[in-house]
């Protein structure tokens, strides 16, 4: 089996990759950590089988924790890793909020039709960090961002014990440990966490002034008119090209109790069609959510907005406001070019200004600041 960094300096030289030292560094990290999975679970026998046969704790493999600015490889040297995993070594390749979901889901299961616990929380993580380990021994998050308290408040023990049952662990985000949950409401019970990331992880930074992903979507463009089947076609191709070979998953996203369903994710991308997003009774506060868990959103569909259609254009000028207030992508198959959407009177001044951040997030400065 080829480790990472292998097969990373032949994609180098086979001119896939550009040689760039932050993500040769990256590479090596991951190379270390592969050949340690590989000695560490190529057998359980001696001093580990019996370890596990008496319940002792078990010392993983240092995991690789990279961040940095959307767009520099770091989901792409996770996969890169993962595939060099060799068969038979049980791991998992998980988006973490979808983890997250299913975290809760299993703590949720420890309850009785009442509500109360059939056992404590300090006895269901360990439970669970078992049956995480039975499952996987190596695991890759994608995307690791702590917004939640309740998600705050429980990863510290949980990732204890993910640890000492032998779990290595490799994540992506776009934050560095010490900028986690930043803000957040009872931090300082959080900060053991990221305490436990420097201690059993190495911390990677890939910040380097090349965007990838932001030169995909100029060469590929982000805006597609007139609607039909070359629109379709080429969204679909820059959805799959941003988004590799993760498989798309449906998600959820939830504001002050209101959940918002996101048909198509994947890599920190989601894609909705018009219909989702302005012809439902969403807001500011919405868009707000959605901009903060994706860097690069698809609007599909959009169609001609006459007057009759004033509300639906309102709701798109907000969206357009609040996405390039968070400097993220917007990609969009429309049935005309910006400046012929809107034909109604009622916003026609307002939408001047829609118009002109469309036009904007296609340039290159645009697409190129960091994220």
């Amino acid at each position: 089996m080829t480790s990472p960094i292998d097969l990373y300096k032949a994609k180098v030289a086979a001119g896939i990759f550009e040689n760039d030292p932050l993500q040769e560094r990256a590479a090596e990290a991951l190379d270390r950590l592969h050949h340690a999975v590989v000695a560490h679970h190529g057998g359980q026998t001696g001093w580990r089988k019996r370890m596990a046969i008496f319940g002792g704790k078990e010392t993983a493999p240092r995991g690789v924790y990279m961040h940095g600015p959307v767009g520099r490889g770091k989901s792409m040297l996770m996969d890169m890793f993962y595939d060099s995993v060799p068969f038979g070594i049980k791991k998992r390749r998980v988006h973490f909020h979808q983890f997250m979901i299913e975290v809760h889901d299993y703590i949720h299961s420890r309850r009785t039709d009442d509500g109360a616990m059939r056992e404590d929380m300090d006895s269901a993580l360990p439970s669970l960090a078992s049956v995480i380990s039975n499952r996987s021994k190596i695991l890759c998050f994608d995307e690791f961002h702590v917004t939640d308290v309740a998600d705050a408040m429980i990863l510290g023990r949980l990732f204890t014990a993910i640890f000492d049952h032998g779990v290595s662990v490799v994540i992506t985000s776009n934050w560095e440990p010490d900028r986690l949950y930043e803000g957040g409401l009872q931090r300082d019970r959080f900060l053991n966490f990221i305490d436990l990331i420097k201690k059993r992880m190495d911390v990677i930074c890939l910040d380097g002034d090349t965007d990838y992903r932001a030169r995909k979507l100029r060469e590929m463009s982000v805006y597609f008119a007139p609607l039909g089947a070359t629109s379709t076609a080429r969204a679909d191709s820059l959805f799959t090209s941003l988004t590799g070979e993760e498989e798309p998953y449906g998600d959820l996203v939830t504001v002050k109790g209101r959940t918002i369903e996101v048909p198509i994710a994947a890599k920190g991308v989601a894609r909705f069609g018009f219909s989702q997003l302005c012809e439902r009774p969403l807001g500011a506060e919405d868009y707000i959510a959605i901009a903060r868990r994706y860097h690069t959103v698809f609007l599909e569909n959009v169609p001609r907005l006459g007057y009759d259609r004033r509300n639906e254009a309102k709701r798109l000028m907000t969206l357009v406001d609040v996405l390039y207030d968070h400097h993220r992508n917007l990609v969009i198959t429309a049935e005309e070019n910006p400046g012929d959407l809107y034909t109604g009177s009622d916003h026609a001044f307002e939408f001047q200004r829609t118009i002109s951040r469309l036009m904007e997030m296609q340039t290159p400065e645009y697409l190129n600041r960091k994220i």
